[in-house]
């Protein structure tokens, strides 16, 4: 007995170390993490002995160097005597602006255009269809070009404008339209701006955990823009009305002053919204379809209206499907805006390859492009993910 019970105490010899499938796993896993930092050491030190025989330096020094170019489009102090790097930086701001916008205009437009294809009535749904079928199967070059060289070239010079309000001209320079000039105490109404969106959100989610705590409503949506629209304005006044209007002025062949909205840039948003919506309009089809029809019937006898019906208790389902589908949108319509080039839009890849073809740093520049659309991209997956969440189901 004592033999037995020493025998029992005793811990079990280990097999081999190869034979311990987490050992392994790990060695496969440090073998081919080594094979690819040594493949990527050697890639990159070829590169430099290439660049080095052909008397072609590296390194972003460039950036400080004088563009010596012109862009026609700039959101922030641009000249030709600015360096590189302020080219660049110009290109990535009309990048984000044309994506902000696009993303803004499909979402609306392609929501608009799911419901319609589930409408009732026989006219809507077809002329739905027939949106989505045609622009989702038209490559988006072509759109681009449709919009820039058949519609916006084709409207008739600056002294012939088609004129809205007296005040918005429209030619084939662009869209002109008044522009705000704020003076000393501005930055107050654009502080109260933000203040209004920030609050709006807060009243969101307050007005929403209220209804679930207790089921009564809060009219949220007209409070946001009484927050957003009103605290603007009562700064405006109390500032002691700090804003003027300038509005474009036709001065010889073209118009001065005024805000101007080029045609490359009107044709780029144009197709790229109207494209992604109709690709966003089927996504938003499939989310609906996906909620139970007993959730419809539940509505309707509980004497909820079709609208009420499809607002508060249909679309809130779906979005837990559409959500996943509508970040792959949201990201081809930003790289698809690298298409701004045939136009001659200045984007980021515009002005990058002029950039390139000055300098000759290829490396370099196709780099600051991996690098800025990665960003883009994976910012944008963070926020929808983060989206997704909120709006997915909790168990209890």
């Amino acid at each position: 007995m004592a033999i037995q019970e020493h025998s029992a105490t005793e811990k079990p010899s280990r097999g081999s170390l190869l034979h311990d499938p987490w050992v392994r796993g790990l060695f496969y896993q440090v073998v081919v993490v080594g094979l690819v930092v040594a493949l990527g050491w050697e890639i990159i030190s070829n590169t430099m002995a290439n660049l080095a025989r052909q008397n072609i330096a590296s390194g972003f020094d460039f950036l400080d160097y004088t563009a010596g170019f012109g862009i026609i489009q700039a959101l922030v102090h641009y000249t030709e005597t600015s360096s590189y790097g302020r080219a660049l930086y110009v290109g990535f701001l009309n990048t984000v602006l044309v994506a902000a916008i696009g993303v803004l205009f499909a979402t609306i437009l392609g929501f608009i255009a799911g419901v319609a294809r589930l409408s009732s009535n026989w006219i809507i749904a077809k002329l739905a269809y027939l949106y989505v079928e045609i622009l989702r199967n038209i490559p988006l070059l072509l759109q681009i070009f449709f919009w820039y060289f058949a519609v916006l070239r084709s409207v008739p010079s600056p002294r012939n404008s088609v004129t809205f309000l007296e005040s918005i001209f429209i030619n084939n320079r662009g869209i002109y339209t008044p522009r705000a000039i704020f003076q000393e105490g501005g930055t107050l109404i654009g502080a109260a701006f933000l203040i209004g969106i920030v609050g709006s959100i807060v009243l969101h989610m307050w007005a929403r955990k209220r209804q679930e705590e207790t089921g009564q409503p809060f009219p949220s949506v007209l409070s946001a823009l009484g927050l957003i629209i009103g605290l603007p304005v009562i700064a405006f006044f109390v500032t002691g009305m700090p804003v003027t209007v300038e509005y474009p002025v036709l001065r010889g062949f073209n118009f001065v002053g005024g805000l101007k909205l080029t045609p490359e840039f009107v044709a780029l948003v144009l197709a790229l919204s109207i494209y992604t919506a109709s690709f966003i309009a089927e996504i938003v089809r499939a989310g609906i379809l996906a909620v139970s029809h007993g959730q419809t019937e539940a509505a309707n006898a509980l004497g909820l209206r079709p609208r009420p019906t499809l607002r508060l208790v249909v679309i809130p389902q779906a979005m837990r499907v559409i959500i996943p589908p509508l970040t792959s949108q949201y990201l081809n319509l930003t790289k698809n805006s690298s298409l701004a080039v045939a136009i001659a839009y200045p984007d980021l890849v515009s002005v990058g390859g002029t950039v390139l073809n000055q300098t000759g740093q290829a490396i370099e520049v196709v780099g600051v492009w991996m690098l800025i659309y990665l960003s883009l991209s994976l910012t944008t997956s963070a926020f929808m993910n983060w989206y997704n969440q909120r709006m997915a189901l909790v168990e209890r």
